[in-house]
C-alpha cells in the first residue's frame, strides 16, 4: 500500500536528479521522472528505504510537453501501420 497520494504540484522538480522529488519519512526523497510519468507511472519510490507515494497528476499535460519538445527540435509524429 502507497505510504501517501501527492499531487505532481506538491513535488518539485531536481534538476540534478532530473527527477520530480518529495521528502521521505527516512530523510531521503522519493523520485519519479518525467520519462516515467509519460509512460503512465504513478508511483514514486525512495531509493533508501521500502516506501513509495503515489503521484496524483494529469498525464495529458507531460504528453503535451513531449509534443512540444519534438516540433521544437523539428521531429514530427510518424504513424505506424
Amino acid at each position: 500500500m502507497s505510504y501517501d497520494d501527492v499531487e505532481i504540484e506538491d513535488m518539485e522538480w531536481n534538476e540534478e536528479l532530473q527527477a520530480y522529488t518529495y521528502p521521505c519519512p527516512c530523510g531521503d526523497l522519493f523520485q519519479i521522472t518525467k520519462e516515467d510519468l509519460k509512460l503512465g507511472e504513478e508511483i514514486a519510490r525512495c531509493p533508501s528505504c521500502s516506501l513509495y507515494i503515489t503521484v496524483i497528476y494529469n498525464i495529458e499535460d507531460f504528453l503535451a510537453d513531449s509534443d512540444k519538445n519534438r516540433q521544437n527540435k523539428g521531429l514530427q509524429p510518424v504513424a505506424v501501420a
